[in-house]
This record gives structure tokens, C-alpha cells and sequence, in this order.
């Protein structure tokens, strides 16, 4: 039984993150990493924002959720939805068992990312448009932020889904 994973590249060490850094999460790589393969993805690369970049941010305008960057105020909101549509179509093929976001990012933090409103106040409430978009198309796939897998408990529970996950697909 071959446990395909989808991740956020910077958590593999990859240097996409917005100031050329990564995010390596030794517990993901050591730990799991042995019994999995992964399937990573970048967001903000592939919707070519580049590496170092800007910052973005997530900003509460009326109803809708805006990715902005921080300085300049660019606005690559449809770009990144039309882009998750697209990403989360092609992930489909990879028959994906479940997936590691990273927390807080704009683009991949599952829960509790920071939003902000119109006049600057911030909320812990939001999440990244790449993880809305996954978690819309995938209902039932495990997904955990690799903040809560450092858990030993939550890690334990997220593989069991895992392996739950990918017996119900194997049975049909």
C-alpha cells in the first residue's frame, strides 16, 4: 500500500517561501516521511508569484476574503482561485491519501489565519485560499497543519485517517 500525501513544499525544506526561506518540519520528514510519499505543492510559486517575494496577506472586504500584498496592495485573489480550481483538478489524479497545509499562510493555512479587516483589525478566523479550495473538493480527505502533527496524539489520528481513507478507496 504505496500513502501518497499532499504537503506545502516549504514543510520538505523547499526554499519558496516569501522571503527564499522554507519552513522544514524535521517530525514530517523524519517520522512520516519513511512510510509516505509526497506530492508537494506551492501555491504562491505556481500561481507565479515568485521566490523572494512580497508578502501577502488575507483582508476581510464586505463578505469576501482578498489576498493582498502587504506593501504594494496587489491583489492576486482570482488569480489564486482560479488557480486552486485548477490545482485541486489535477490532484484528483494523484490519488492523494491526505494532506499536510502549513499554519498561518495566507495561501495554505487550513484554520485560524489571520484576516484582516477593511480598517486594519485583525481575526484569527480565516483560511488560505488554496486550503478553502482543497477542502471543498475534497470533503472527506485527511487534512491536518503540520503545527498539530508536532502532537503525538493528533499525528496518531491523522494517520489512522489516513490509512481509513485509503482502504475505503482500495474497496471501491
Amino acid at each position: 500500500m504505496s500513502i501518497r500525501l499532499g504537503i506545502s513544499s516549504c514543510l520538505l525544506g523547499h526554499e519558496v517561501r516569501f522571503d527564499g526561506g522554507h519552513k522544514r518540519d524535521r517530525i514530517l520528514i523524519e517520522e512520516l516521511g519513511k512510510y509516505v510519499e509526497w506530492v508537494p505543492v506551492c501555491p504562491e510559486v505556481e500561481v507565479g508569484m515568485g521566490t523572494p517575494r512580497e508578502p501577502v496577506q488575507l483582508v476581510r472586504v464586505g463578505k469576501t476574503t482578498r489576498m493582498i500584498t502587504s506593501t504594494t496592495r496587489v491583489d492576486y485573489t482570482d488569480r489564486m482561485n482560479e488557480w486552486a480550481r485548477t490545482r485541486v483538478e489535477q490532484l484528483a489524479r494523484e490519488d492523494l491519501d491526505g494532506y499536510v497545509l502549513k499554519s498561518k499562510s495566507p495561501s495554505c493555512g487550513g484554520w485560524s489565519v489571520k484576516v484582516t479587516n477593511e480598517s486594519g483589525s485583525p481575526a484569527s478566523d480565516g483560511r488560505g485560499l488554496f486550503a478553502s479550495a482543497l477542502i471543498e473538493r475534497f470533503p472527506l480527505l485527511p487534512v491536518e497543519e503540520e503545527g498539530r502533527l508536532a502532537d503525538p496524539a493528533v499525528r496518531r489520528d491523522f494517520i489512522e485517517r489516513v490509512i481509513a481513507y485509503r482502504r475505503r478507496k482500495e474497496d471501491g
